[in-house]
């Protein structure tokens, strides 16, 4: 078995559209008769992610539905919990972007992208494409890097014309430091009106400013929980601000179906932990 699970800043001039670029491989033998799923809680993020190699079964939720996904995705802003099935010879590099910049690089209304994903060739056509067969061509997943940036450097290239605005940087903020903050306030910050802050943030991250931050929040909780996981959830609930114990419960069953402990109990067979990595 071998396994690849790289996560890098971007190029300097890049990173006030991307975040980081994770590169996440894994190489099952064949005696492994059933693989691995990974239980992909919400995180804040829209992000850009290619298959080069196997591709991946997409189902929403635990509902059993397969969707074969295709060579590369734009990926929307998610509320609830994806299994992601892997194939045998599995690798994901995956683009995520700054709060705000899918929308300012494609134009497209994040809004739109909510809980969902489409096909990255409908959207890039030819230019997509060539990175997608440049992709499957490279030997080692380092080759892949200046590929996939040149790619970006080429969609920054083409939107100058569309600036950050205030309440991207309000988003960014609200994902450094999810916690209850009142619309009013937010609208106030971005020099808007509470129904032009409110209309502009789900055009560009898709979900409210509510949302936004309890997914933020409970990301922050699923990386607490693996880096101590010794940890018991009344604690973790009281360390990210929680109001208690209670609205800990309701966020996983509403983003997961699950109850904490179920759903960390999932969480445990994803394929990363085969090799001894935690997502944290």
């Amino acid at each position: 078995m071998d396994a690849v699970y790289d996560y890098r800043l971007p190029s300097p001039a890049l990173r006030e559209y991307v975040r980081t670029l994770q590169i996440v491989g894994c190489s099952f033998p064949s005696s492994m008769a059933v693989l691995p799923v990974k239980s992909y809680w919400p995180r804040a993020e829209n992000s850009l992610a290619f298959y080069p190699k196997d591709p991946e079964k997409h189902e929403y939720g635990f509902s059993g539905n397969l969707l074969d996904k295709p060579r590369s995705t734009l990926n929307g802003q998610y509320s609830i919990v994806t299994n992601r099935h892997v194939g045998r010879d599995f690798m994901v590099f995956q683009v995520q972007f700054q709060p705000g910049a899918l929308f300012r690089l494609t134009g497209i209304p994040v809004s739109e992208l909510t809980n969902s994903f489409i096909d990255a060739e409908t959207v890039f056509s030819a230019e997509i494409n060539r990175v997608n067969e440049r992709l499957s061509y490279a030997r080692h997943y380092m080759e892949m890097i200046p590929v996939v940036e040149n790619f970006l450097f080429y969609l920054v290239s083409r939107a100058k014309r569309k600036p950050q605005r205030p309440v991207d940087k309000i988003s960014h903020l609200l994902l450094q430091h999810p916690s209850v903050v009142s619309l009013d306030r937010l609208a106030d910050q971005a020099c808007l009106s509470q129904r032009q802050f409110y209309r502009q943030f789900v055009e560009r991250e898709g979900v409210s400013p509510k949302l936004y931050t309890r997914i933020a929040r409970f990301e922050n909780a699923m990386k607490l929980k693996n880096s101590r996981p010794a940890l018991d959830w009344l604690s973790v609930a009281i360390e990210l601000g929680y109001y208690d114990y209670q609205h800990l419960v309701r966020d996983f069953k509403e983003f997961t179906q699950l109850t904490p402990n179920a759903f960390f109990e999932a969480d445990t067979r994803s394929p990363e932990r085969v090799f001894g990595v935690t997502e944290t």
